[in-house]
């Protein structure tokens, strides 16, 4: 069954998506102008605000994720992108981006906030504890 769905994260940045997935092994493929999904839509959940039935399985960019049957679709709207993937767990993505896409989010947010220290010349330590990432940013 599909049940897409959107990652709510605004993504601004295709070089920081692309350096989260490389964070966590995952393959950002450029170009790509169709995502793996279950394939057709059951009706089962309802569409993500803006996609329709028509838009299912088609993208800009894709990510790959080892060891998984489906991928995440990027797509544009206007200056920023938005996440889509099908988040059946036969499909094997939940079991690797975390539920909501929370691993995913936090590697996008930690490669964002890296980012914008270089630029204001801060010196970045990043302290991992079990499941949680903190940042120390220094001047």
């Amino acid at each position: 069954m599909s049940h897409i769905s959107k990652i709510e994260l605004e993504i601004n940045s295709l070089e920081d998506l692309k350096q989260a997935c490389k964070r966590l092994g995952f393959t950002f493929v450029e170009n790509q102008q169709n995502y793996k999904w279950y394939g057709r839509w059951v009706g089962d959940s309802p569409l993500p605000e803006g996609i329709n039935i028509e838009d299912l399985g088609k993208c800009d960019h894709a990510i790959r994720v080892n060891d998984c049957l489906y991928e995440i679709g990027v797509v544009q709207r206007g200056s920023k992108y938005i996440l889509l993937w099908d988040s059946w767990h036969k499909g094997g993505l939940e079991q690797m981006i975390g539920k909501d896409a929370g691993i995913l989010k936090q590697a996008y947010t930690i490669e964002r906030i890296r980012r914008e220290a270089k630029i204001k010349n801060y010196q970045v330590k990043e302290i991992k504890q079990d499941k949680s990432i903190r940042l120390v940013l220094r001047i």
